[in-house]
């Protein structure tokens, strides 16, 4: 099967969604389909404003339109919504193309805590997005009910996974060595330093010890100001994430807003529990009742019930997230993008996926 896969998020950008792109990639690969990936490094591209380091595609329609008709795919699946997606979308529709879509980031959060565009407008905006995909892959129940409740339609369960063996488990609490000693407990936040992360909620946190981040986004400079105790990593490389995982006694995942949180999956496979807010990605990702971590209403309730989490219980939660399940399930969801694909007319999306795959 030769699957087009349109994304706005893609290397060199540091996050979730393209550390989830990559994975998918890889393990598609291994179960034998071409994957061709239309990112912005293809094309012409301006800073995403108010987020430094995010590059979009300007007017990339007419570009995007020669790759796909060059690529022939089988499948075309949309992951974001940027405007390479938006350019797609158009490219099928005009077409009479089926296409797939995901929900990977709450953008209509981002755009009222950045902008104040009320969410409405922003849902508003994103179903009308996802309105004529056949499969909008969704990765926790939660949201999915959320956007169900938000009128939006053929809504697909989907989930992550996590590679345990670049992210191994540590029975203790390692030293990484850049650090050298820190005062103990060690508490970690990874991820964006931007509006929707609420990162302030573990900045504040009265709680003894070291507080770490690893990341960079549009908030840093004025935090790392504001908050000089605390060590301030940048963008480190995943190999080196993974040391700095497994030299924390706890994850903590501030933000009310994750879709899933892709981080704390990383931090548990090494065997750090986590510390969170009862909300969607933690209750799909930490479990309920919590076995990977700790889930409170109030963070420092949640940071302190996780420091006596077992490190071997974060890990097995981990465990139980595997990217060759996940990757089962995303082309499980597939759709032909030709309505005259094998079998004369859209068939059952299983069926028609196996068949597609057996072209291969």
């Amino acid at each position: 099967m030769k699957l087009a896969l349109v994304t706005d998020a893609w290397q060199p950008q540091v996050n979730g969604v393209v550390t989830t792109l990559v994975e998918l990639v890889r393990e598609m690969e291994v179960l034998g389909h071409q994957v061709e990936v239309i990112h912005p490094g293809l094309f012409d591209t301006r800073p995403c404003p108010g987020y430094a380091g995010i590059d979009l595609a300007v007017r990339p329609a007419k570009a995007l339109a020669r790759r796909l008709d060059a690529i022939g795919a089988d499948v075309i699946h949309l992951a974001t919504e940027g405007p390479l997606g938006w350019a797609a979308r158009r490219y099928c529709l005009r077409r009479g193309l089926s296409f797939t879509t995901a929900f990977h980031t709450r953008f209509p959060e981002i755009l009222k805590a950045a902008i104040g565009l009320p969410l409405w407008i922003g849902y508003a905006l994103f179903r009308h997005f996802h309105r004529p995909s056949s499969g909008v892959l969704v990765p926790t129940d939660n949201v999915l009910r959320m956007l169900q409740a938000r009128g939006f339609r053929n809504l697909r369960n989907w989930t992550h996974g996590v590679d345990v063996r670049l992210f191994q488990y540590q029975e203790e609490p390692q030293v990484y060595a850049p650090l050298g000693v820190l005062a103990r407990p060690v508490s970690l936040y990874v991820g964006r330093v931007s509006y929707e992360k609420n990162i302030e909620a573990f900045l504040r946190l009265d709680v003894p010890g070291t507080k770490v981040v690893c990341g960079v986004g549009p908030l840093e400079a004025n935090l790392r100001e504001r908050y000089p105790h605390v060590r301030w990593l940048g963008v480190l490389p995943r190999g080196v994430l993974a040391q700095v995982y497994a030299a924390a006694d706890v994850f903590v995942m501030p933000s009310r807003s994750e879709t899933f949180g892709l981080v704390m999956l990383e931090a548990m496979a090494c065997g750090t529990p986590v510390a969170a807010y009862p909300v969607d990605g933690p209750l799909e990702v930490v479990g309920e009742p919590a076995c990977g971590g700790a889930l409170h209403a109030d963070l420092a309730s949640a940071w302190y019930q996780a420091l006596s989490i077992p490190r071997h219980a974060a890990r097995a939660r981990a465990q139980a997230f595997s990217w060759v399940h996940a990757s089962h399930l995303f082309v499980g969801h597939l759709v032909p993008a030709h309505h005259d694909a094998p079998g004369g007319k859209e068939l059952p999306v299983h069926t028609t996926v196996t068949q597609l795959s057996s072209r291969s």
